[in-house]
């Protein structure tokens, strides 16, 4: 596959466009395995949604052609690309809801195992839309006779609060910067990593929780992202967005001594030489890298097995979380974390971290029984 280079004459670094470009590479990838006759679908999404949007519909219904041709006997087609439209006018509410019943569970067989996927009510609700994306612009295109959309099932998602928000409280964030500076906590083949990465490592921790970052955000930071005259750093947001973030002493002293103290003078590779956080191997670290990373510390906060801790998303929580515990205004704190709508945000408002502790630690059975015992003993 012969490798891409940008002719960048925009602001952006190219590392942002480079994203983007294997994003609609991906799409395209997709779209040669479908059928042709969808080609006015494909120019519909590039038009109407984002690129990472735009692939995981493709994906969705790469897989949902793929179940036609291998499980529902609704096509002869060997291969998702030789679906014709007759087929697809023939599908009715019916197939598309025994396709997604099927997606709850599912079995793959390999040469070597047999793989079982489950997917979530929010899985299956993304799926569902991807279809009814679909199907809406086939009937709107008057390519199918019907608007079969209706006739799907609901996927019931739980509402806005109903959710249990996972975050760090400050305690457990005080724990695992401690775990990050001496190291302590962690296996022996760990420290031995962590000697060589103590001062990246904290400097992830620290930018996630105090500006709330995602991960795809930190994971594209370059070293000319940062104005340390300014005392500021640029990210890249989703929609093509950009946002000027302000170093506060942590962040600030962290960055520098990982730059100054650890940090490679260059990348492994041309693309990788201005990335901020570069792995062992000398190459821009991977969110899988970032991802792993994070879990193993916040496992240590959180006191659970290393593949318990928590995702990237978590700390961007604790950052809402603590934020708006300070005392801050949630307009203020949505801005901060890119919120579209101040109502994600009253979310992490309404969360009392520490109501069901007050509330069972007045219920303490055994100690009220050893106290009553003890009197009856005493009396």
């Amino acid at each position: 596959m012969k490798k891409s280079h940008i002719q960048n004459k925009s602001d952006r670094p190219d590392n942002i466009i480079l994203k983007e470009n294997a994003t609609i590479e991906g799409c395209e990838a997709v779209q040669r395995e479908l059928p042709a006759f969808l080609g006015g679908f494909y120019a519909y999404l590039r038009g109407n949604v984002l690129p990472m949007t735009r692939l995981a519909y493709l994906r969705d219904i790469l897989f949902f052609c793929g179940y036609l041709t291998a499980e529902s006997g609704l096509t002869e087609a060997a291969r998702p690309a030789d679906i014709s439209l007759a087929d697809f006018q023939r599908i009715k509410a019916r197939d598309v809801n025994a396709f997604l019943d099927y997606c709850r569970r599912y079995k793959v067989e390999t040469e070597d195992a047999v793989v079982v996927y489950e997917n979530d009510r929010k899985s299956l609700a993304r799926k569902r839309s991807s279809i009814s994306v679909l199907f809406k612009f086939l009937y709107r295109d008057e390519l199918v006779p019907r608007n079969i959309t209706d006739g799907f099932d609901p996927i019931r998602l739980p509402r806005p609060g109903e959710k249990e928000i996972k975050a760090l409280q400050d305690d457990e964030v005080m724990r695992m910067l401690d775990a990050v500076s001496s190291g302590a906590p962690l296996t022996r083949k760990e420290r031995e990593f962590w000697e060589k990465t103590k001062r990246r490592d904290k400097a992830i921790l620290v930018l996630f929780l105090t500006y709330g970052l995602r991960l795809s955000e930190l994971q594209q930071l370059n070293l000319g992202s940062f104005n340390f005259g300014r005392g500021e750093f640029k990210i890249y947001r989703k929609r093509g967005k950009e946002s000027i973030m302000p170093l506060n002493r942590s962040a600030l002293r962290a960055l520098r001594e990982y730059i100054d103290e650890e940090r490679p003078d260059g990348g492994a590779g041309e693309g990788d030489r201005d990335a901020l956080f570069l792995s062992l191997q000398g190459g821009r670290m991977t969110e899988r890298q970032i991802r792993q990373l994070v879990k193993k510390y916040t496992s240590i906060a959180l006191g659970t097995p290393r593949d318990a801790g928590y995702s990237p998303h978590k700390l961007r929580a604790t950052a809402a979380t603590s934020l708006i515990g300070r005392g801050n205004s949630i307009f203020d704190v949505a801005a901060l974390l890119d919120h579209e709508n101040v109502t994600t945000t009253q979310l992490y408002a309404a969360h009392k971290k520490d109501v069901k502790r007050d509330l069972v630690r007045g219920m303490e059975w055994e100690t009220e029984f050893e106290e009553m015992d003890a009197k009856k003993k005493h009396d």
